[in-house]
């Protein structure tokens, strides 16, 4: 994509439907008067006079204690430098939505117009009793230093500068691992630091606070070394200043153990990196440009242990693997502050968390079979979903046992537990989906190209690196539509089948041999294979694509029915089913049959429920299967209620390791509580279901689409399962958003298809 095209779409992100990227939700009913009368006059009364009473009562009764400012001047924007308060909000309000999606803390973007110190902190302390903690960002070195010195000594809440603290953290981890790894100790190793921001100082700090020694890091700024002779620092600097001969970047590389890069783009040689000691440490974050690619930086030395800021190579040191867990930890025992015990709690327990064995929820994301703790992986990666548990817990007991915490936890096994309720382990699906597609895109043929919709999620998916699509339909239509509509396809491929009459008769041939004995001519199928349905399904057989996309424009019957003819089902399937995934607040939630089966007998019932079974393992997810009725265990002797039933012996003998129950009733197959004190018999009574087989297609559909509607889930499908290869059909209307997950989950499919040959 060009950059004015993806500019433009940056944009469109921001300012289509609801302007902005977050919004509040209320959390207490309000539906009825009474509802609104205890949540305002005159219910709202009493919880102000206990607060007014006894102040520490503002955290039972409020948001206040899971609620972060995050708070700017917008005088250092990302790489944008002084671009002032306003423009600094749509990163303010992205920084909140990832407080929220990584550690389910509420955020406030606060801009303040204000760059006089002493101005900014009164601004900061009026407004504090607002908040439980204040994260402060894009403040510009060096009023951040005495911002948050001065906040974190006149207010009793979290505070923490996450530009400062958050790469020192993250890369603090790194470098205990890395130096684990060279059989290097901290306080005998030679550091050379290449910036010296607030990123950089509050780096050394922390390495200082690890074990390294000040006489063996040499800090260079702008004009170059720091050294005790020069005259114009600052008192951050001053403090770096060592006696040395040194001037140059190059000398200090020689024979250095550690090169940490907070400055800008290649400004580090091969020959650089060459010239440093034995296992050398290389940490070039500049962003977007590395101090020193990554490729230049293996390809000097074997021996090198290299991070960077890019996701798209290993050891990327991200401040999301610290801040949302740093402040959940802090916020759940009532810190008064987030101390240098509790920063170091959160370096060592992400370094810690490196070592441990990766699940495959991880290894999936990023399409490796084991993930192991080495010169590639010395931190985790930024969707591990353990790391609330990890880091969170460790600061919050290092507030406790250094005397800040007001509220300490007792019981820190239900703590843990209560974090991964906060979220669900399982809440990064399509996050990990995506990351596993990028890792090997597949060959995805659109056989509806000629509409807006397929284009524009064709676009997203190639740029994102997800899929290489194939797009069928009018040549000149689908250029039309791309010109008209400012879209970049490149030299994405364009196949107009009615064009390629050499081809369609090979498909032709092809078609007749597998339906010459089931009413087709050869004459019929030559003409059918005009149809992109048809011939698109031809291009999955013969190997010309690894997955198609349809049924935006048609209905599911007009669709599958070609699929079925042509690939045909998996090998002792007799019925294909339709799955949606419903991404909720607690985790993913599996549905089926929700497209393709009316009313399935028992056995038809079974079968559904063993293919669905093998669809979300494929996630690596381990399904736990209720099969609904009306009826709970017996309860009825109905017809309908004896098939589940059935169904549910029928996979009990067959399946007797899968973990199925029923029949039951929905809301006690999604409530944990009501299974266990009233059929504590059930397999998965303490966890709930997250899979659930419907009785009938009507229930199925009404279900699934209920949920998307009232905007309780994202629903993601229909995934066909049983199918020989992957074929997806889309929901006539599906987004653009829709199609591109559907595309996501087509190349992963074909992903563990190709990979179980």
């Amino acid at each position: 994509m060009s950059e004015h095209k993806f500019n433009q779409e940056a944009l469109d992100y921001h300012s289509q439907g609801r302007p902005g990227k977050i919004e509040v939700i209320p959390s207490k009913p309000y539906s009825s008067q009474r509802d609104l009368s205890l949540a305002y006059s005159p219910g709202v009364a009493d919880p102000c006079l206990l607060i007014a009473a006894n102040k520490e009562d503002v955290y039972k009764y409020t948001a206040k204690g899971n609620l972060v400012a995050v708070i700017s001047n917008g005088t250092a924007v990302l790489g944008l430098g002084n671009i002032g308060p306003e423009a600094s909000k749509p990163v303010m309000e992205g920084k909140g939505l990832l407080f929220k999606i990584f550690a389910d803390i509420d955020v406030f973007d606060i801009e303040v117009n204000e760059t006089n110190v002493d101005k900014f902190v009164e601004t900061v302390k009026a407004i504090s009793p607002t908040f439980g903690g204040i994260n402060l960002e894009d403040i510009k070195a060096p009023e951040c230093f005495e911002i948050e010195k001065r906040l974190k000594e006149e207010l009793r809440i979290p505070i923490m500068h996450d530009d400062q603290h958050g790469t020192a953290i993250i890369s603090g981890a790194a470098l205990l691992n890395a130096l684990e790894l060279t059989k290097k100790k901290i306080d005998s190793i030679r550091v050379v630091v290449s910036g010296a921001g607030a990123s950089a100082i509050s780096c050394v700090k922390l390495y200082l606070a690890l074990g390294a020694k000040k006489e063996n890091i040499l800090m260079f700024d702008s004009t170059g070394v720091i050294h005790t002779g020069r005259t114009d620092l600052d008192e951050n600097k001053k403090n770096f200043a060592v006696d040395t001969k040194v001037r140059t970047l190059e000398e200090a590389m020689k024979g250095a153990d550690v090169f940490l890069g907070l400055s800008k783009g290649n400004i580090v040689s091969q020959d650089m990196v060459k010239s440093m000691a034995k296992n050398a440490i290389v940490f070039a974050l500049a962003n977007p440009d590395p101090e020193i690619s990554y490729q230049d930086a293996i390809a000097a030395r074997e021996d090198v242990i290299i991070a960077t800021g890019r996701s798209d190579f290993p050891n990327q040191v991200n401040n999301v693997l610290g801040f949302p867990f740093i402040f959940r930890g802090a916020l759940d025992v009532r810190a008064t502050q987030i101390n240098e015990a509790m920063k170091l709690a959160a370096v060592r327990a992400i370094a810690e968390l490196a070592k441990e064995a990766v699940p495959e929820i991880v290894n999936l994301a990023y399409n490796q079979k084991n993930i192991t703790f080495g010169k590639d992986y010395i931190i985790p990666k930024p969707l591990d979903p353990r790391l609330i548990t990890s880091v969170a817990p460790a600061v919050a007991r290092a507030a406790v046992e250094s005397g800040v915490a007001q509220a300490p936890i007792t019981n820190w096994n239900e703590y843990i537990e209560q974090l991964q309720k906060r979220l669900g382990l399982d809440n990064k699906l399509i996050r990990v989906v995506t990351s596993k597609a990028k890792q090997n895109p597949q060959r995805i043929v659109f056989t509806e190209a000629d509409t807006y919709k397929i284009l524009k999620a064709a676009q997203i998916v190639r740029d994102e690196g997800i899929a290489k699509p194939i797009l069928l339909g009018n040549e000149k239509k689908i250029r039309r539509l791309i010109e008209e509509n400012n879209l970049d396809l490149g030299d994405t491929p364009i196949i107009d089948p009615r064009m390629e009459e050499e081809k369609r008769y090979q498909f032709a041939e092809a078609f007749f041999r597998k339906r010459k004995r089931r009413g087709f001519t050869l004459h019929e199928a030559r003409k059918i294979m005009n149809e992109r349905n048809y011939y698109g399904t031809m291009m999955l057989e013969t190997g010309e694509a690894d997955a198609m996309i349809s049924g935006l424009t048609r209905k599911y019957s007009d669709t599958i029915r070609p699929a079925l003819q042509i690939i045909g089902t998996q090998d002792d399937v007799k019925k294909v089913a339709g799955m949606y995934i419903m991404v909720t607040k607690r985790g993913p939630l599996f549905f089926a049959d929700t497209t393709i089966n009316v009313n399935p007998t028992a056995e038809d019932l079974a079968e559904i429920t063993a293919l669905t079974a093998w669809g979300v393992q494929q996630f690596n997810i381990k399904p736990r299967i209720a099969l609904l009725s009306f009826s709970n265990f017996g309860a009825h002797n109905d017809p309908a209620a004896v098939k589940v039933r059935e169904a549910i012996s029928i996979l009990h003998k067959k399946y007797p390791g899968m973990m199925v129950d029923g029949e039951m009733q929905a809301n006690f197959a999604l409530n944990p509580s009501l299974l266990t004190d009233n059929f504590p018999f059930c397999e998965f009574a303490e966890q709930g279901a997250n899979t659930l087989i419907f009785p009938n297609l009507d229930s199925g559909n009404i279900a699934y689409k209920l949920l998307q509607e009232l905007g309780s889930a994202e629903a993601i499908g229909p995934v066909l399962l049983g199918m020989k290869k992957p074929v997806h059909v889309l929901q006539l209307g599906s987004s653009v958003r829709e199609i591109v997950n559907m595309v996501t989950i087509a190349v992963v499919d074909a992903q563990s298809r190709k990979g179980n040959k």
